[in-house]
């Protein structure tokens, strides 16, 4: 009989080199209030508890938008079976991107409006959640924005930034959903 203690040290170094180092936290966005794509007002005390992620896109966009938002499309079909995560894509052009023309773009890439939502408001608004919250640049009518996938955990803190055109950026940002997934709140 041949021993089995190969196979357990297979299985341990296994286990140990799927083993993830915890993601770093980085700092936390403050409450804000805006309009979703219902035209209801979103408060962001209802994503607590939640692991989510944002982006900042317009939907007259012709240049990374269309590609940020299909990128989001393949998030939310790969953490369909994650109930507690949610994605929030915020407008850079809140003069034009009314609650129904976000209910339009959010159609168009099948958005499943209780996992992803748009949002919209008072540019001011928008200004301070872009600027002061997330670290990313100004919302000032120009329509020059970030690229860029912010992960944010349970407790409303960023834990990772993910270029959206890096070849690997949905498959790390996934990666990452799942790793929060697996913390302890």
């Amino acid at each position: 009989m041949r021993s089995a203690l190969p196979f357990v040290f297979a299985l341990l170094i296994s286990a140990s080199a799927c083993r993830r180092e915890p993601l770093p936290v980085y700092w936390g966005v403050p409450e804000f209030k805006l309009t979703a794509q219902s035209g209801q007002v979103f408060d962001s005390k209802s994503l607590d508890g939640k692991i989510w992620v944002a982006d900042f896109i317009f939907t007259t966009c012709t240049g990374p938008c269309p590609r940020m938002s299909s990128q989001m499309r393949a998030v939310q079909s790969s953490i369909a079976s994650l109930p507690d995560v949610r994605l929030v894509s915020f407008t850079v052009d809140p003069s034009h991107d009314t609650p129904q023309v976000l209910q339009k773009y959010a159609a168009r890439y099948h958005a499943q409006p209780d996992r992803w939502l748009f949002l919209t408001g008072d540019q001011r608004d928008l200004q301070s959640i872009c600027r002061e919250g997330f670290k990313l640049g100004d919302v000032d009518g120009s329509l020059v924005h970030s690229t860029r996938f912010v992960l944010m955990d349970r407790k409303g803190r960023v834990r990772g930034l993910y270029g959206t055109s890096e070849d690997d950026a949905v498959q790390r940002l996934i990666r990452d959903i799942r790793t929060l997934e697996g913390e302890k709140s």
